[in-house]
């Protein structure tokens, strides 16, 4: 008869312990895979890269380096 009152605490702990360090861990994973939406790149190291890449030209490189 006292089982059902075991069930429930350990269904409290499962939901306000694990349920969160979960989560959390699976957030830590998304930002390491930079899959969060969060750059930590400059202006300046994206528009490198496009250059870099060939999407922009030396004079419009130059252009926008002078805006920023």
């Amino acid at each position: 008869m006292h089982t059902g009152w075991l069930w429930i605490f350990l269904w409290i702990i499962l939901w306000v312990f694990i349920w969160p360090v979960f989560l959390v861990l699976i957030q830590r994973v998304r930002r390491k895979n930079g899959r969060d939406g969060v750059s930590n790149k400059s202006a300046l190291d994206i528009l490198k890269e496009r250059y870099a890449k060939g999407e922009i030209d030396k004079v419009k490189f130059d252009e926008m380096k002078k805006d920023m």
